[in-house]
């Protein structure tokens, strides 16, 4: 027993190292920056894609499922870029990210163009094109868990939930700046047409990356191993200022033995909960995203111009932009939400948007219905993530971002075409299926979920 009590000072001299000197401003707002490119770029490409598919002629389940491939690897790819972040750096594996965004984005842009210029058949089209957004997938699925693992493991737990949905908003602004700009990025003078906006955030991708690796320092480890493995392992010595202070940049302390926690299991008691949570929630919120677009065309009757799509639905998707920014940037820090609390909260105000959706046949009800429901999943996603944090430790904080940015990508291997393909058949019965997800996530995180006083306190 005597010699635990060392092992314990260095475990808590050691968060502490890592919480308080870790992220300034100014770092906080390019790890910001790297996540909000992104986003838009997607949300961009989303705006464009149903009247860019109605253009090729191609039903709407099609242009749905080209994204399913790179939902695939995203799944795969992401864990894998978790761990490697916790030996390479979490630097390394951003700017991975970021050379696969603007890859896949220039490539997707020039496979569209040449399928709208008559060059490519729409089969041939969708096939490059479901290709050419694997790059995203595969590659660019790096960048999200090593942004929110280089967040987690600097952060105190009590503020961990407010941290990480700092990070989660870049998502929402960036909904908000993608289907803004998209239609300005639409440059029929210049030939590129629909397919500009891809071009567009490709170059701020470049930026962003040349930003990234101008501003924020090298921490790629000079060990395989994390601090807080090797003191939880057994008995060490008490760290010196000068170790805690590299452990602090890097996430490694100098000397150490090499050591990495075990592989963190989606079956883990610890995380199940919370990632049965994220599956269900995350395919209501695939599903009503996928939708979304193609009802704004539906009821607005727009098939015949597609071109003029891309206002409404950029609007559309605007709204419920702002409305998760609400969420993340007013609600969870004003009334201090914890994990269970968000995620409770958002499920329920959800399925509340999605029912108003469903009734919309006007555009301003529509968009109110898309932004009660975004309301929602920007409380839910935030309080599920950070709650996936925090039931692990320090050092599993890569492996956790990274289940949680496969979770993620699950969602959207086949729920979005799930839920064209029962709109198409039934309007009310794919938004009952949404619904019905939402409560089950209630009902689920009512009785699963650990409390938020035992989340978020700190751990001795």
């Amino acid at each position: 027993m005597a010699d635990a009590d060392p092992s314990r000072d260095s475990i808590h001299r050691n968060e502490s190292a890592q919480t308080s000197g870790a992220i300034s401003n100014g770092r906080m707002a390019l790890l910001f920056t790297v996540m909000l490119v992104t986003a838009a770029g997607n949300t961009a490409m989303q705006s464009v894609m149903p009247s860019i598919g109605t253009a090729l002629e191609v039903s709407d389940v099609w242009i749905s499922l080209a994204f399913s491939w790179s939902a695939l690897l995203w799944v795969v790819c992401a864990p894998i870029w978790a761990r490697r972040s916790d030996r390479r750096g979490r630097k390394s594996m951003m700017s991975l990210g970021l050379v696969g965004f603007v890859a896949s984005m220039v490539i997707c842009g020039l496979v569209l163009w040449a399928g709208l210029a008559g060059w490519l058949g729409a089969f041939a089209t969708l096939i490059l094109f479901a290709a050419a957004r694997s790059l995203y997938g595969g590659f660019g699925s790096a960048a999200p868990p090593a942004v929110q693992a280089y967040v987690a493991s600097r952060t105190p737990r009590a503020e961990r939930t407010n941290a990480l949905s700092l990070i989660a908003s870049s998502f929402g602004l960036g909904t908000v700046i993608g289907p803004a700009l998209a239609p300005l990025m639409v440059l029929p003078l210049m030939g590129l047409g629909l397919t500009g906006p891809f071009i567009g955030f490709a170059l701020l991708g470049i930026v962003v990356l040349v930003l990234l690796h101008l501003q924020l320092p090298n921490d790629q480890p000079q060990f395989a191993a994390r601090g807080m493995a090797t003191s939880y392992s057994g008995p060490s010595e008490a760290l010196s200022d000068e170790e805690l202070e590299d452990e602090a940049v890097t996430g490694v302390v100098t000397g150490e033995a090499d050591a990495e926690p075990p592989r963190l299991k989606w079956t883990d008691p610890r995380i199940r909960a919370w990632i049965v949570a994220q599956l269900l929630g995350g395919h209501a919120q695939a599903m009503i995203l996928g939708i979304t677009g193609f009802l704004v065309l539906d009821r607005l009757s727009l098939r015949d111009t597609p071109a003029e799509g891309a206002g409404p639905v950029g609007l559309v998707l605007m709204a419920g932009a702002i409305a998760s920014l609400l969420a993340q940037w007013g609600i969870i820090p004003r009334f201090k939400l914890g994990p269970r609390s968000a995620t409770l909260a958002g499920v329920l105000t959800a399925a509340l948007g999605t029912a108003v959706l469903a009734a919309g046949a006007q555009l301003h009800v529509i968009a109110l219905g898309y932004a009660i429901a975004s309301l929602g999943f920007g409380l839910f996603r935030p309080g599920t993530t950070a709650g996936t944090s925090l039931a692990v430790t320090r050092a599993e904080q890569g492996q956790a971002s990274g289940v949680v940015a496969s979770l993620a990508g699950f969602s959207y291997i086949y729920a979005p075409a799930l839920g064209v393909w029962l709109y198409g058949y039934s309007d009310w019965g794919a938004f009952a299926l949404i619904i019905a997800l939402c409560l089950a996530v209630a009902a689920h995180g009512w009785r699963g979920l650990q409390a938020d006083e035992d989340l978020t306190t700190e751990r001795r």
